[in-house]
């Protein structure tokens, strides 16, 4: 590395960009990247935001996505390590929020191996913020009195447990990262009873691409096929998408075919 800013004490910030949206970024997410000397910054972050940086300020794609990692975890904790050690104010940004399967414990704690100083500035968690911008609501009196968030593929590539316990729950589901593993979700709602339930996919959320889909349980694998709906798209199973002004018509549509 070169240009080193040896008068700079070194530090990390972990960032939440938010779901896709740069507005959804929070005014001490701002100030943080005015004030970088190097931004880290993952692909499901939108690269407007890094407008709010200095313009001397060193900007690194770091690229991780789901099953498309341009780097490994080991080696982004090194970059950022090394950068602050030699450059000062080190910003993770990272898309959604850092510790909602963000992996920003995991940062923090090989930062803190090194004794440089971290702050984390919470993000708008695309589980909520995506949702809410549909008017879908996570909870609501009545329908839902709690919600689950679970990662639809586990580091062994296999289906969440939690999501067999979350099915025979009452509580809204919100599935991440699980469109590829939609069909197998799918049938264990079915197995639990709720081929009938509202279900929503969402692709792209709070972004200018961004595509939604409402059904149910029973339909909504083959409306993802039919509307080509690709990741990153977020699930939604519970009551609470019946809410959505659009799903009425679509439980006609559905009485009118059958």
């Amino acid at each position: 590395m070169t240009e080193q800013n040896l008068n700079k004490e070194p530090k990390i910030t972990l960032l939440g960009a938010g779901p896709g949206d740069p507005d959804l970024l929070t005014l001490k997410g701002v100030k943080a990247l005015q004030a970088a000397d190097v931004v880290l910054y993952d692909a499901l972050t939108n690269e407007a935001l890094l407008e709010h940086a200095p313009k001397a300020a060193i900007k690194v794609y770091v690229g991780k996505r789901s099953g498309e990692h341009s780097y490994p975890q080991d080696t982004i904790n090194k970059l950022m390590v090394d950068y602050a050690l030699n450059y000062g104010h080190v910003v993770r940004l990272k898309g959604g929020d850092p510790f909602v399967f963000g992996r920003g414990y995991e940062e923090l704690d090989y930062a803190a191996s090194y004794s440089i100083p971290v702050s984390v500035i919470p993000g708008i968690s695309s589980s909520i913020g995506v949702p809410g911008l549909q008017q879908i609501p996570v909870t609501h009196r009545g329908l839902s009195e709690s919600f689950w968030v679970i990662t639809g593929t586990t580091t062994s590539g296999e289906v969440s447990s939690d999501i067999y316990q979350a099915a025979h729950s009452n509580a809204t589901v919100v599935v991440l990262m699980g469109l590829k593993k939609l069909d197998r979700i799918v049938d264990i709602f079915k197995t639990a009873g709720k081929r009938n339930l509202p279900a929503a996919v969402i692709q792209n959320g709070s972004s200018e691409e961004e595509k939604l889909i409402i059904s149910t349980v029973e339909n909504i694998q083959k409306e993802v096929v039919q509307e080509n709906i690709k990741a990153p798209a977020l699930l939604i199973f519970g009551e609470v998408v019946s809410l959505h002004p659009s799903f009425k018509n679509i439980i006609k549509q559905y009485a009118t075919i059958a």
